[in-house]
């Protein structure tokens, strides 16, 4: 595919350490050589002379200079609800939409460990200018604390040669401008990809239409389950990801994720009638869509490494695969006779044979293994 095609960035400055005059000396305009570098101008749609000149200027081949594979490409982070519903962008920019309490920065401390722990990334904090209640966790699992711009652009420049790079930081930088400096800095660059995490501590975002500007990821929290205790209190249906719209997604993935936005949908209609009414006031088809709704709802709860002090339960990292069997299977009823307090905060579904009849056992003395 011609929009798959990338400039080798990093060799080009590396072999041309003074780009713009040895371009312009070259006939090309610097402009020009600055789209392609930074991606304005995708490479598969420059004029051939423009891309042999910089191939010449760099003492490489074509091939060299022109690499292969699509920017764009899904990180699996092992929360459910995230790989499912609003996948997070390689090299893109990820932005949480929530109030302060509703667990956003316990989300970003959890996304840090989990990928400076399982994939070797380098952890960075823009660290924001207030303290708020669970910075001290993000502070935590921080492989480097940045306080200015600048000084996160010299540490990601160090850290990007060789790993690829998660930098968190706060709303504020994006409303200063310096946020969008730094990207463009970083573009001009080159090198690894550079994915960003965008929180908002003092909980504006909330009330903007756009608050963070174009995001490649947004993940909206909800009050609502925040206040039932369901963490991560991702909404399902109103987060979303640019790697949907491209349809990147594997078509059985796609499949799942849009049948169980849709349950999840007609759960929510329902769980207001039956809060004001009960179950008993919903035909039988549209109890057997609440129960599913709520089952489902309950399994995408999940125990992360961070709470583990305060929650008592161990972490758990789901496979996408593991991910989508589970919603899968709950959408097709075989969770149907389980508790849904099994299916609350556990990793994949390991449902139980129905136990032989006898007397019920209270709900505190059942042994789950799930």
């Amino acid at each position: 595919m011609i929009d798959e095609l990338q400039l080798n960035v990093p060799l080009l400055r590396r072999r041309v350490p003074n780009l713009t005059a040895a371009a312009r000396a070259a006939g090309l305009r610097p402009a020009t050589v600055s789209n392609l570098c930074t991606g304005k101008i995708p490479v598969g749609r420059a004029e051939v002379r423009t891309v042999a000149i910089l191939a010449a200027l760099a003492g490489c081949t074509l091939d060299e200079l022109i690499i292969r594979g699509s920017a764009a490409s899904v990180i699996e982070t092992g929360i459910k609800t995230l790989d499912l519903f609003a996948p997070l962008v390689r090299g893109g920019t990820a932005g949480i939409v929530a109030r302060p309490g509703m667990g956003q920065l316990v989300m970003l401390s959890e996304l840090f460990r989990r990928f400076r722990r399982e994939r070797g990334y380098a952890t960075v904090l823009w660290r924001p200018r207030d303290d708020s209640p669970g910075i001290e966790d993000v502070l935590a699992e921080s492989e480097t604390v940045c306080l200015a711009q600048e000084e996160v652009y010299a540490t990601v420049s160090a850290l990007r040669d060789d790993r690829d790079v998660l930098l968190g930081a706060d709303r504020s930088v994006v409303l200063s401008g310096e946020m969008m400096a730094l990207r463009e800095r970083l573009q001009e660059a080159g090198s690894r990809p550079v994915t960003i995490v965008l929180v908002d501590t003092r909980g504006e975002s909330m009330d903007e239409d756009v608050p963070y500007g174009p995001l490649d990821t947004m993940w909206r929290f909800d009050a609502d389950m925040s206040a039932r205790t369901m963490y991560p209190a991702v909404d399902p249906v109103a987060s979303t990801s640019t790697i949907l719209e491209g349809a990147q997604l594997e078509a059985a993935h796609l499949a799942i994720q849009q049948r169980a936005r849709k349950l999840l949908r007609r759960y929510r209609e329902l769980r207001s009638l039956v809060q004001a009414r009960g179950e008993a006031k919903l035909p039988e088809a549209e109890l057997a869509t609440y129960r599913r709704g709520e089952r489902l709802e309950a399994f995408l709860t999940q125990p992360f490494h961070v709470a583990e002090a305060y929650t008592k339960r161990p972490g758990e990292w789901t496979a996408l695969a593991d991910t989508l069997d589970g919603v899968r299977r709950i959408m097709d009823g075989a969770a149907d006779g389980t508790d849904v307090r099994r299916l609350k905060y556990i990793g994949r579904l390991e449902l139980e044979p129905d136990p032989e009849p006898g007397p019920e056992l209270e709900p505190e003395t059942k042994e789950v293994t799930l």
